[in-house]
């Protein structure tokens, strides 16, 4: 198989390109200057560097490469959109069509222009299967009684701003929501929850707005988040089964015994799925 992996930051895209390596994939990296890791370059069949902004050349490159499958893997911040985007005029047209200046609004518009040169956006987890959360408790403890109330309590929040286009995240303490996820991502919103609640344990409720499709911003977990998980005391997270990509899963999974920490991956009701 051929296709194009944009790497965006963390463990994501690399583990991405080291799958379709074994695979005996080709792989054609559109490694994000201000975002990816050098390390792409160690696992992609070749890499190209491009800027936030430059659709245009991205478009000439996929045709170049004769790519016409492309997936997204990788986090771009979602303050990148405000502070380093520096639209070529492919982005500029996209940009000028957008009735709203958020991540589905931005990425849809940008899907759509590859649609219309040919090229077709895939499953952002194609490779990485067996690293999606699964249904239940995926560690050794289950949550305790508190923490169960606090996931389900999490979860009704979680579900209720899917469809908002905000951050993906909620921090919960003693069933009263603490923060909420907006631009600065999970970390930041969970330090920032347990500087309000006294040195209480937290619980991460962890969405994916329900989408239908894997095609991008799939809700990451990982061995980098182990240090943020111990200095907040998160000592209880739930995340939306087969939508969330737990990287390195079982090296993670086991850390989070080693600190004590319950993960319960949740069900997607059909009905509650958007496109």
């Amino acid at each position: 198989m051929k296709f194009g992996l944009i790497a965006g930051n963390g463990a994501f895209p690399v583990l991405a390109l080291q799958a379709a390596r074994e695979a005996g994939d080709e792989a054609i990296a559109f490694a994000i200057r201000e975002e990816a890791s050098p390390e792409v370059e160690q696992f992609a069949t070749r890499t190209h560097w491009i800027s936030l902004g430059q659709l245009g050349k991205l478009i000439r490159l996929c045709h170049e490469e004769g790519v016409k499958q492309l997936m997204m893997a990788g986090q771009v911040k979602h303050g990148q959109i405000f502070t380093r985007i520096r639209p070529d005029w492919k982005m500029v047209r996209v940009l000028a069509s957008l009735a709203h200046q958020n991540t589905d609004s931005l990425i849809g518009g940008v899907v759509a222009a590859l649609r219309d040169e040919g090229i077709e956006l895939v499953d952002s987890t194609l490779l990485l299967k067996p690293m999606l959360a699964t249904e239940g408790v995926m560690t050794r403890r289950a949550p305790t009684r508190e923490e169960q109330r606090d996931i389900d309590y999490g979860h009704r929040i979680a579900s209720a701003i899917s469809g908002v286009d905000v951050g993906q995240s909620v921090a919960i303490c003693e069933r009263a929501c603490v923060a909420l996820e907006a631009m600065e991502g999970t970390d930041a919103m969970l330090r920032r929850a347990a500087s309000l609640v006294d040195g209480r344990p937290l619980c991460l409720v962890k969405g994916s707005r329900r989408r239908k499709h894997l095609l991008f911003d799939v809700p990451v977990l990982g061995l980098k988040s182990l240090s943020v998980l111990a200095e907040t005391r998160t000592l209880a997270i739930a995340v939306d089964a087969d939508h969330t990509l737990l990287l390195e899963k079982v090296s993670f999974l086991r850390e989070l015994d080693q600190l004590g920490v319950t993960l319960v991956g949740l069900p997607i009701a059909r009905d509650a799925q958007s496109e």
